[in-house]
């Protein structure tokens, strides 16, 4: 079902310029996306995720107030020798082997208007090339990296897609975004695929349709598939239907939209992956994700 080779994924995004709100007053000063999960911050948790995969450049969509986002990623030589000679460099050994596995880039997004719009602000950085994206604030607790896993799949496929969780509880599912997939066959230059299929690794493929965020129950995805936690694949020919996207009736833009436009035109897949999706995005969900992982890692 492969179209054609793709190249090397390289570069992943990960959005983290909202203001964290629901973490006030504490993220009037600190980052949501730098707040612990343990003994480290959630965007550290999703960098490792996308370095296990291979990617080589990660691009921070940031806002001018979370400078401190850059500075956590920069190293700091005079700091980790202090370090080793007070005997706990080990404390900081996993962020200095991220910090010279990976290259980190920002990019600013002056305006909150939607994840769309921030994805946007990171174009001139990706450039032609396919790249991954995930939100600033979800964890896949899983033995081999979620964005591992989908980048496996997109190779084998080839072309965009987004990884899924499924579920059979329908009243969950109208807590998330819902992936419709098609019904009908389609024909890529290597074989049939049906809405259904299992990769190469075993993986379940389906064939996306839509997307829609929090629908109501008797109207959730027949098939059972949830977006939990944004893990996405793209390539280059996605840019002009984010573009043309115009902004929502609260002025903002968002990547679901401009995916149901994309996948009208061109084969778009979901992949569901191994692992446990854990929320950060409210206090009451960073408590129960750092509850999970101190038992569970």
């Amino acid at each position: 079902m492969r179209k054609k080779p793709f190249k090397k994924v390289r570069k992943g995004v990960i959005l983290a310029a909202g203001f964290g709100t629901r973490f006030l007053p504490v993220t009037k000063a600190v980052p949501k996306e730098l707040l612990p999960v343990g003994n480290k911050p959630v965007l550290q948790y999703l960098a490792e995720e996308m370095a296990e995969a291979g990617i080589e450049e990660i691009i921070f969509v940031i806002s001018r107030e979370k400078e401190m986002i850059k500075k956590y990623f920069t190293r700091d030589i005079k700091f980790e020798n202090y370090l080793k000679k007070k005997g706990k460099y080990d404390l900081i050994k996993p962020l200095v082997d991220l910090q010279k596995k990976v290259k980190f880039s920002y990019v600013y997004q002056d305006q909150m208007l939607g994840n769309g719009h921030a994805l946007l602000c990171a174009k001139k950085k990706i450039g032609k090339e396919p790249f991954a994206f995930s939100d600033g604030d979800s964890i896949i607790a899983s033995s081999v990296s979620a964005t591992k896993q989908i980048l496996e799949v997109f190779y084998e496929v080839g072309a965009a897609m987004i990884g899924v969780q499924k579920i059979n509880n329908k009243q969950d599912m109208t807590k998330y975004g819902n992936v419709y997939t098609s019904q009908k066959s389609i024909k890529s230059k290597s074989q049939k695929c049906t809405k259904s299929l299992k990769s190469k690794s075993q993986k379940l493929v389906y064939k996306v349709e839509k997307i829609i965020e929090k629908p109501d129950i008797d109207k959730v995805s027949p098939q059972g598939l949830i977006i939990g936690g944004m893990r996405y694949v793209m390539t280059a020919d996605f840019w002009p239907y984010l573009e043309r996207q115009g902004k929502s009736r609260l002025g903002e833009i968002w990547v679901a939209d401009a995916v149901n436009a994309y996948a009208q035109d061109k084969d778009f897949y979901s992949v569901v992956y191994e692992g446990k999706y854990l929320d950060t995005g409210t206090p009451e969900a960073l408590f129960k994700t750092t509850k999970f992982l101190s038992k569970n890692l």
